[in-house]
């Protein structure tokens, strides 16, 4: 049986890696199709890694509508000659061109993901045409996978797609987190909490707090800019990690830009490929983003027993348990997270507790091989309900884990 994966930008394609592999193992021919990408050879090294066939179409990001025609052409031509038995969709623009090529390909299973909604955040025609797309997407999908309960009673609610077509896989999440051996506590012990430190000159006996993410407004950049303007000239060793790429796409602003880049007890990180490594040098995490799609940098930093300071937003509310994992503040208040990040900095034992209450969830609810199992038994319900299991596909005993919300 083929399965397609059409995604706009390769990087996608890491929140699969190991679920690819499960799926092969499963007898599932998996293939990839997306734009190149902006760094030379990103797709390529999807395909090496993943060892799968891999297609390339560009697709812009913003909307252009003679090259997104013409990205459709490309698409509905590629999947007509390849004939995949399920074609899932994921990342705005890919989800919109995905569902609509599949559908004019006629291929049976047609699968859609939603990860976030950038609509929340958008107001006027920008938020009508986004809302219009996604209703359009999902009403050409067989089923829509969102990452969270929140994100799924959010679409629903708006009425941009129907109760019946929209599920979570387990506890929600895209991959889960690899709590047991990548980010693990006792993997990444002192040597390695010390060496990072040591690398952006902080001191072993500083107190960190640590941001994973886009440098991008609407990861609330401008709100913990001011709440560390307040924390940092009341503790002298309090220390600030971002790690992530900047986003020119949704600049910070310019003097929030200046701080981050000038204060000596400030690290830009930028992008890291040893995450756990990095949050292991930190002692508290914060994510104070308008919008999410689950947030799974907060459950990457509780499995790494951090407690998380994050937003009562949809997405979040899933990934952080208010008063057991870490705390919920409104979102856009500066005055509610300085005051958040401050009780945790006053008391360690707060810390100590949220921390490891965070670690134990990690490890119970969102193993990736449980999210793995979910997502085959649900490729395998839905050709199933279409005639079209394969050859060699090994089939699930038991129905796919999936919730349709709380």
């Amino acid at each position: 049986m083929k399965l397609i994966h059409i995604t706009t930008v390769p990087f996608t394609f890491r929140f699969f890696h190991g679920q690819i592999a499960f799926l092969k193992s499963r007898g599932i021919e998996v293939h990839a199709i997306s734009s190149p990408g902006d760094e030379l050879g990103a797709l390529e090294e999807v395909e090496q890694r993943e060892a799968i066939k891999v297609h390339p179409v560009s697709m812009q990001r913003r909307i252009s509508p003679f090259r997104d025609l013409v990205s459709l052409w490309r698409l509905w031509r590629l999947l007509r000659r390849e004939q995949p038995a399920i074609v899932h969709s994921h990342t705005p623009k890919a989800g919109l061109l995905g569902t609509i090529a599949t559908r004019a390909a006629r291929t049976k299973v047609v699968l859609l993901s939603i990860f976030g909604v950038r609509q929340m955040t958008k107001t006027g025609f920008s938020r009508r045409l986004l809302d219009f797309t996604t209703w359009l997407s999902c009403k050409l999908a067989d089923c829509i996978w969102c990452d969270s309960f929140s994100v799924r009673d959010y679409i629903v609610a708006k009425g941009l797609c129907a109760s019946k077509k929209a599920i979570v896989l387990g506890h929600g999440s895209v991959m889960g987190v690899d709590a047991r051996e990548a980010f693990s506590p006792s993997k990444c012990g002192p040597d390695v909490r010390n060496a990072v430190r040591a690398e952006y000159g902080i001191p072993t006996n500083a107190m960190v707090l640590g941001f994973v993410g886009r440098i991008a407004a609407d990861k609330g950049m401008r709100e913990l800019a001011s709440a560390w303007r307040n924390l940092r000239s009341r503790y002298p060793l309090l220390y600030l990690m971002l790690v992530g790429p900047t986003d020119a796409t949704d600049p910070v602003s310019a003097e929030d830009e200046a701080l981050f880049r000038t204060d000596d007890r400030v690290h830009l990180c930028g992008y890291c490929e040893d995450l756990p490594a990095h949050l292991a040098a930190m002692d508290l995490f914060v994510m104070p983003s308008y919008r999410e799609g689950f947030g799974i940098v907060n459950i990457e930093a509780a499995a790494m027993a951090l407690p998380v300071v994050s937003t009562r937003i949809p997405g979040c509310i899933d990934s952080v348990q208010d008063g057991v994992t870490g705390t919920l503040v409104a979102p856009r208040d500066a005055d509610a997270l300085r005051d958040a990040i401050e009780k945790y900095l006053e008391d360690p034992s707060l810390r100590e507790q949220h921390g490891q209450a965070g670690r134990k969830r990690a490890l119970q609810d969102f193993r990736p091989e449980d999210i793995w199992e979910s997502l085959f038994r649900l490729y395998m319900d839905l050709a199933e309900q279409k005639g079209i299991v394969g050859p060699g596909v090994r089939k699930s005993e038991s129905k796919p884990h999936v919730g349709m919300g709380k």
